[in-house]
């Protein structure tokens, strides 16, 4: 019998490491052993952005982001108001033509308004949005009362544009769209750019008293120049420029020749040399009839 051996094959001899594959190996190894745990909470954090988002999501959708902003904003007055801070008065000035409910409104001020979180900036920026506002100051005066001084603008004239008459500051600022009877006396003002050129041209005006006091309406034609309707119906034509030297011929021919009072219809001062009239029709014909009585008699004579 015959007994064989076999030995294993031996593996072969690993060649010598160099110290890169020393290093290499130290720093491998280490990182082999290490074992990924995750915060013991993750889950909860995970579900609870997930339903933040969600929430988020459906507030946009659904178009509730203000009624979201107006409960924090309720819940943080309430808070405040508990601790002292509720506004108790509010001092107001300055106020004649906006009513103190539509200021209290426009500033924020309400029953359960707080002082701490009033934003006075956005208070004083909403009532200098009113028209007839033309300044406002907001200031807090702790622990629970509020100051409001506003500055308001003048009502300064009548604009019509478009068959609609508006009340406008001197600045052109349209204050309100109806008219009150206590304001039916101010200038009038007619056409497209009428509301910002007023002031300047009113003042110029103004230095001729008898011509004012003569206009019923101040009429802008083109943008560019302007036309007076007087009371009595005549039409006065200015020109584009040198209103005022065209005033002063206009105010010369009242004052000597009782012009603005005769049976005319129209002066034409748009010409920087002369000064032309156009007669009414009866005028008109009165006066070629007496031209033709005239020139018969004159002929009859010869």
């Amino acid at each position: 019998m015959s007994v064989s051996t076999s030995t294993a094959p031996r593996r072969p001899v690993a060649a010598s490491r160099g110290p890169i594959s020393r290093t290499l190996r130290r720093l491998t190894l280490p990182l082999a052993r290490v074992q990924m745990r995750l915060p013991r909470f993750a889950g909860l954090a995970a579900c609870f952005i997930f339903l933040i988002g969600a929430a988020a999501y459906g507030a946009i959708k659904g178009d509730h982001i203000e009624a979201i902003k107006t409960a924090l904003k309720d819940a943080a007055d309430g808070a405040a108001n508990a601790t002292g801070m509720r506004i108790a008065a509010v001092s107001l000035s300055g106020q004649r033509q906006v009513s103190r409910e539509e200021i209290f409104a426009a500033a924020g001020v309400t029953d359960h308004s707080s002082l701490l979180f009033l934003d006075v900036t956005a208070a004083r920026a909403r009532l200098e949005a009113i028209p007839w506002i033309a300044e406002a100051t907001v200031r807090k005066l702790y622990p629970d009362r509020l100051q409001i001084t506003i500055t308001e603008r003048e009502a300064f004239a009548l604009w019509q544009r478009q068959g609609k008459v508006s009340v406008i500051a001197a600045d052109g600022t349209v204050l309100a769209a109806a008219v009150e009877p206590r304001l039916a006396a101010l200038p009038f003002v007619v056409g497209n750019g009428a509301a910002g050129k007023a002031r300047g041209f009113l003042a110029v005006l103004d230095r001729y008293p008898a011509i004012r006091d003569s206009v019923r309406a101040s009429i802008l034609v083109g943008e560019r120049r302007w036309n007076l309707r007087l009371k009595n119906g005549i039409d006065v034509r200015l020109p584009d420029a040198n209103i005022e030297q065209a005033l002063e011929t206009l105010a010369r021919f009242d004052r000597e020749k009782s012009l603005l009072s005769r049976d005319i219809v129209a002066v034409d001062l748009r010409l920087p040399d002369r000064l032309t009239v156009r007669l009414s029709d009866a005028a008109a014909q009165a006066r070629e009839e007496a031209f033709k009585k005239t020139t018969k008699k004159k002929g009859g004579d010869a």
